[in-house]
């Protein structure tokens, strides 16, 4: 099979084909992920909590992230890699953010970096995409600034809020990110939002209508010890094997019968 490149995922967001997105933080799972037929392999800083036991993910360094993209890059054949930059990696100043995503990808072997932020991280993505780097931007429930959010909270259930998501998804955008993560907003938002943009949007906790989903493995597997949000599902139960309940989170996400309404939030 050809490999998954940004030009692939703009094709399938063309022609309405779901794009299938899983964590995965070690070679063993991202292999497995690549062979159950996974589009996109996010090394996300949520191996702060899942894999490192922290309450948040802002203990992650720029060491583990290169670390944990490289080990993941080892197991991948097909799918594009999008690895996160870490929490005060890129925020500094567009010089800042370059070096760290040269890094994660050089040494690292991530095909896109991924931030969080919106229009005031416009000139960062610019920046970085006049250079040569793809960028993932990330908004709604953005982790690293979950203290600033006070919690891990829906975003955009108001209205000032959701036009506010909206403005930044749009100026993300026309600074030329490559692809836009949207996390726990309301599903009618999510819809608007990938119908005005060009570039594919994955939701997470998002609704369906977004271009590809995306959850974090070990919620999906159902062997995180802690509460798993809402808009996760555990694709273990009814399976005999993780390879199995792998296969069936790829078969519900190109079929749209995940997330279903119970994984999905509405507005006010």
């Amino acid at each position: 099979m050809k490999p998954v490149t940004i030009s692939t995922l703009r094709e399938m967001k063309r022609t309405q084909t779901p794009i299938a997105c899983l964590t995965a933080y070690d070679y063993s799972f991202a292999s497995l992920l690549d062979r159950c037929g996974v589009d996109l392999v996010m090394v996300g800083d949520s191996l702060g909590m899942v894999m490192q036991g922290n309450d948040s993910t802002l203990p992650v360094t720029m060491a583990d992230a290169i670390y944990h993209t490289r080990c993941v890059a080892r197991g991948v054949q097909r799918a594009l890699i999008v690895s996160d930059l870490p929490f005060m990696s890129y925020q500094r100043n567009a010089e800042q953010a370059l070096a760290n995503a040269g890094r994660l990808m050089s040494r690292g072997g991530a095909h896109v970096v991924k931030l969080e932020g919106g229009a005031p991280m416009a000139d960062t993505v610019r920046f970085l995409v006049e250079r040569g780097i793809p960028v993932c931007g990330h908004l709604g429930l953005t982790p690293q600034s979950v203290h600033q959010l006070g919690g891990y909270k829906v975003q955009g259930r108001e209205q000032a809020a959701a036009e506010g998501i909206r403005t930044d998804a749009l100026a993300l955008a026309q600074a030329g990110a490559s692809l836009l993560v949207l996390e726990a907003v309301p599903a009618e938002l999510a819809a608007t939002i990938t119908r005005e943009l060009d570039i594919p949007t994955i939701g997470i906790g998002a609704g369906t209508d977004t271009d590809g989903q995306v959850l974090v493995l070990q919620d999906m597997l159902g062997i995180y010890p802690r509460p798993s949000p809402k808009f996760s599902r555990n694709f273990m139960t009814g399976t005999d094997s993780i390879e199995a309940a792998i296969r069936a989170y790829v078969a519900a996400v190109k079929s749209r019968t995940f997330p279903g309404p119970e994984h999905s939030f509405h507005a006010a």
